[in-house]
């Protein structure tokens, strides 16, 4: 009777062996990362990189045509806009807590500074953030809430929208300091008044990125986090406020608001995130 139960010991143990050996010959348990294709990485949150806004990422207000302004509004970081005059920004010196570019001797003074090839970088490289968060693949969440996300927690990756956005209520955007999302928006983006957005488990304005082909709107004292990267313009209703950066391609209106521009900025080289402060 032995050897019927030794021999069935002995295939286990092989099995065993056979199994562990497989298991140090798999590529995908040695290097996970190695082992997944291109469209197995994109769907993966923590696969999407911060976008390069390069020298836009300088600034926390730059446009094409424009800042207006309802005094008095509160600007940290540096606001500039190109090709048109200086003449067409209309924050004072007393409102911005940086540098006031433009590209003429138009412009606030006493404070303004002239810079035409520092402006016009700048929106070469907006441009060029704005055409590389629209074109990333393979979103981990596809119209999301039919276009309607409040009260919903959003989670790291990547978003898309084939139409307009709406806020209406509160929404969270929770995840770690070294996570991204980027939300693609086919249409235009309206926060409604009195909205909030709260970032959680140490989320940071830096990794999100907003990419909306039409409009964006923030409601009358709303709160909102991340960068702006608009088609068109970006307009803030009186009182609204943001943690981040606005890059518009046409123009950008204030309202009494307050805009903060995040301590750093990602920069992607290679596969390395530098922080630049």
């Amino acid at each position: 009777m032995k050897p019927k139960i030794i021999l069935p010991a002995i295939q286990v143990l092989l099995l065993i062996i056979t199994a562990g050996c497989k298991k140090e010959m798999d590529p995908k348990i040695q290097n996970p990362t190695a082992a997944v294709t291109a469209t197995e990485a994109s769907l993966l949150p923590f696969h999407q990189s911060v976008v390069n806004l390069g020298v836009a990422g300088d600034f926390a207000i730059l446009s094409k045509s424009g800042i207006t302004d309802v005094y008095k509004s509160v600007v940290t970081g540096d606001i500039g806009s190109s090709p048109i005059t200086g003449a067409a920004i209309h924050l004072t010196c007393a409102e911005v807590t940086g540098t006031i570019y433009t590209v003429n001797a138009a412009g606030p003074l006493p404070c303004r500074v002239t810079n035409a090839t520092r402006l016009g970088t700048a929106v070469g490289d907006m441009q060029t953030a704005y055409t590389n968060a629209a074109g990333r693949l393979n979103p981990n969440f596809l119209n999301l809430g039919a276009g309607n996300i409040g009260g919903k927690t959003l989670t790291p990756g990547l978003y898309k929208w084939t139409s307009a956005l709406t806020i209406p209520t509160d929404i969270t955007i929770s995840g770690g300091p070294d996570d991204v999302w980027i939300f693609q928006i086919a249409g235009t983006l309206n926060m409604s008044s009195a909205v909030r957005i709260t970032l959680s488990g140490g989320a940071q304005a830096r990794n999100i990125f907003w990419q909306a082909s039409g409009a964006v709107t923030l409601g009358t004292t709303s709160h909102f986090e991340g960068t702006i990267l608009g088609g068109t313009a970006i307009n803030m209703l009186t009182g609204a406020s943001i943690n981040g950066i606005m890059l518009a391609q046409t123009a950008v209106t204030l309202e009494k608001n307050t805009v903060t521009k995040p301590r750093s900025v990602g920069v992607v080289t290679e596969n390395t995130l530098v922080l630049t402060q």
